[in-house]
Order: structure tokens, then C-alpha cells, then sequence
């Protein structure tokens, strides 16, 4: 049995995990955290959301990152102070607008399939994550970010995902506590919500039955690679000092965020991850007027860059903004206000009393598609970038990603066992 390590708990690192397992492989997971999910897989929008597969490489999300460079209220946010690892991101990202279309088809293509992975993993182990499959809803105030969505539609009918157009009066319908003067909006009745921090943990607790080794607290220090003879991987309990463990694998698949551009380079490959923070906010809903005011349906206010998602009976997330600030976690009250605010105007009988504010950093690739592949060096492997989209795209990677190790460790094996080894181990039973 192969033994295989995986550098990140959050979303993608779980649920690589979990399939890894279904194969048979000995895995064992790194993290810096004592619990799993507990950095941008904690409280982002909450969406599955194939209708959000757009891409952003466009040249008017360049002139709208200028045009709010100063503005620290805006949905986009680009602090001014340079650095080479930003400047040479943005250009590689206008370079990848020549391929928008084709990545946005792609990307929807991949959301729609990972559906089916996502909700599987979750019957088959039995437990709930708040789960709202009432679809999402897009709204426009103005006509030509409308029409640009008609645009866009195109694609995503490429892609496979029906979305359709919708009235002022149909939104009203779909979601009666939502105000506001729309001109229209779309509606995927496919796409779903749930709370990511309760799916990862308790995936985390199902790998841990089916025999994953769960190294939590565990502060990753350097990754080395021999060559064909697997992979090291040093690390130290986290918070303490002195000389790092060593342990070997025969694979490696790194998952670690915006982390995963540190780690590559210590594998010699290059992974241009960038950190784009996001904010949210989880109102809690403490009253039967506030429950009552809240959405149910998931929405997308395309101006104000806003999502919200209704996490069970008592709790509401709205989520927002991009900020390029590189590897900073701090949260600002200037950040957090507008989605104060735009809550208090989208749904004034929603109380605002009571209020938790988060943020993460997204770990985005220039060209907006997630790296999933191996590296230069055999047993190397990478499952990350996925940007704004990891809760959506998370389980096809995982899915993906596990197939190009155990193709891999077979092929190694070959010449002494003379043919690929079958899918194994406590999961593949269950077709995971």
C-alpha cells in the first residue's frame, strides 16, 4: 500500500484525502491547525455555485481595480504598494484574458460534476452541513450589467448549466424578502448552499474512520523530493522550536492554500498562487422576525459583488469584495461595514445585532482554474488555486487529482508487479 501525504486540511485537502482513501492508499494529512477547515474553508459565501463560473480575466476587471485602487469600500480592492509576486500575477493575468471563454466553459463543466462528488461523500458518511437546495439567484439594477450577464449565460449554456432569465416580478416571487428596484436577474434552480467549515470537518472525522492519520498542530517546515524515491516532509509541532521530524511518502499532494506557492518552489515547481482576501459576515438570526426576513434562496447582487447564504434556521452569511494586500489576515471595519449595510438595505427586517466578521485569503491562480496536475519531479503532485470557487470545485479536483496519483503509483509498481493495482480499501466499495 502506497503511502501518500497531503499538505492543507481545508476543503481541497480533505476531500483529496477522502478519495485517496477510496483507493486504497495510506494517507496521512498535514496541518497547522489543531482542527480541520480552519483558514479559508471557515466562513466563506457558502455557495456551490456553477452560475459563478465566470472567469475574471476581462479587461473591465483591470479598469475597475484601477478606478477603486483608492476607494476602500469597493467590491475590488488593489493596495498600491508593489511587489514583484503581484505584479508579475496581474500580468500573467490579462495575458489569460485570451482565454476567458474557453476557462469559463471549462470551469462550469467542472462545477456541475463536482455536484454529484460533493453530495455523495456527504450520504455516504451521513451527516448534514446545511444544506439549502432552494438555488441561486442573480439580480442586476442596472441594464448593461445585465446584458453582460446575458453574455455570459451563453457560456455557462456551453458549459451544460441552465440558468434562465427572470422578471422584477419573478424575483420577487423566488425570494420574497429580498428589496430593491431590480431590472431582472437569472436563476439556477441546480445550484445549492451549505455551511463548508461543518462539511469539512465532519469529511475530516470520515477519513479519520476509514484509518487517515490526521496530523493536526503539525507546522509543515520544508518538503523535499528525492527524485523517484518518493518524498520528505519536515515538521514540527506547532508553536514549539528546535529540530524539525522527518517523514517519508511515496507521494505527496499539496493542498495548502496560498501556502501551495512556498511548498512548489521547495518541490522545484512553480504554482502562481496569489492570496486575494475575501470578507463575510454570519448574522445571527435570534429572533423569529429576523428568521423570518432573511433569505432562504441564495443570492448574487452583481453590483455590490455580495452573496448570501441561509445556514440553517438562525444564521445568514453574506460574503464579498476581493482585496489584493498579499498574505494579510486582517480584518477591517471598512470592509466589513459595506456588508453591514448592504443587508440592512436588501433586508431591513433581518436584526443586525449580532454579527461575526471573518476573512480569508483565496488562493487564485492568474488564469482563474485550479492546478491540478503533477509536478517535474515523480510523486509530486499539486490540487490547489481554486480561488473563489474551492467549495464549488473541491470535489471534482479531489476526484481528478487521486486518479493522476494512483495512475502514477502504478506505473511505478509495473515492473514489479506487472499490472495496475484495482482500487482498494474501506471506501471503494461504495463506488467513491
Amino acid at each position: 500500500m502506497s503511502s501518500i501525504a497531503v499538505i492543507g486540511a481545508g476543503i481541497t485537502g480533505i476531500t483529496t484525502a477522502y478519495k485517496l482513501l477510496a483507493r486504497g492508499f495510506d494517507v496521512t494529512v498535514f496541518d497547522r491547525h489543531p482542527y480541520a477547515a480552519m483558514e479559508t474553508s471557515f466562513a466563506n459565501g457558502g455557495q456551490l455555485s456553477a452560475s459563478n463560473a465566470e472567469v475574471w480575466n476581462q479587461p473591465s476587471t483591470v479598469l475597475k481595480g484601477i478606478k477603486w485602487m483608492l476607494t476602500k469600500d469597493a467590491p475590488l480592492l488593489v493596495n498600491p504598494k508593489p511587489s514583484w509576486h503581484k505584479l508579475s500575477w496581474m500580468a500573467e493575468f490579462v495575458l489569460a484574458a485570451r482565454n476567458y471563454e474557453q476557462n469559463t466553459i471549462a470551469t462550469t463543466r467542472l462545477a456541475i460534476e463536482a455536484r454529484e462528488h460533493l453530495l455523495a461523500m456527504a450520504d455516504r458518511e451521513g451527516f448534514s452541513f446545511d444544506i439549502e437546495k432552494r438555488g441561486i439567484l442573480h439580480v442586476y439594477e442596472e441594464q448593461r450589467e445585465f446584458e453582460h450577464a446575458a453574455k455570459v449565460n451563453r457560456l455557462l449554456e456551453r458549459g451544460g448549466l441552465k440558468r434562465i432569465a427572470v422578471t422584477s416580478d419573478e424575483i420577487a416571487a423566488i425570494e420574497p424578502t429580498i428589496h430593491g428596484q431590480f431590472i431582472g436577474g437569472f436563476f439556477t434552480e441546480s445550484d445549492f448552499t451549505g455551511d463548508i467549515h461543518k462539511y469539512t470537518r465532519n469529511l475530516a472525522e470520515a477519513c479519520r474512520r476509514h484509518g487517515a492519520k490526521l496530523n493536526f498542530a503539525a507546522d509543515v517546515t520544508k518538503l523535499r523530493a528525492r527524485g523517484g524515491d518518493g518524498v520528505d516532509v519536515m515538521w514540527r509541532k506547532a508553536g514549539t522550536t528546535g529540530e524539525a521530524s522527518r517523514d517519508h511518502f511515496d507521494a505527496i499532494v499539496v493542498c495548502a492554500g496560498v501556502a501551495s506557492r512556498k511548498f512548489a518552489a521547495q518541490l522545484g515547481d512553480r504554482v502562481n498562487v496569489y492570496p486575494v482576501k475575501g470578507y463575510s459576515i454570519t448574522v445571527n438570526l435570534s429572533d423569529a422576525e429576523s428568521q423570518a426576513a432573511a433569505p432562504r434562496v441564495s443570492i448574487l447582487d452583481d453590483h455590490a459583488k455580495i452573496v448570501t447564504s441561509r445556514l440553517g434556521d438562525d444564521r445568514l452569511r453574506i460574503a464579498g469584495t476581493a482585496e489584493f494586500t498579499g498574505e494579510n489576515r486582517d480584518i477591517r471595519n471598512d470592509r466589513i461595514r459595506p456588508l453591514i449595510d448592504w443587508c440592512r438595505l436588501r433586508f431591513p427586517g433581518a436584526s443586525t445585532a449580532s454579527v461575526v466578521p471573518w476573512a480569508g485569503l483565496r488562493p487564485m491562480m492568474p488564469n482563474m482554474m485550479p492546478r491540478v496536475r503533477a509536478g517535474r519531479r515523480p510523486g509530486v503532485f499539486y490540487n490547489t488555486g481554486h480561488g473563489h470557487l474551492g467549495w464549488t470545485l473541491s470535489a471534482i479536483t479531489a476526484e481528478m487529482i487521486a486518479g493522476e496519483v494512483e495512475a502514477a503509483q502504478a506505473r511505478r509498481s509495473r515492473p514489479v508487479q506487472g499490472a495496475r493495482a484495482e482500487a482498494h480499501g474501506p471506501l471503494a466499495a461504495n463506488g467513491a
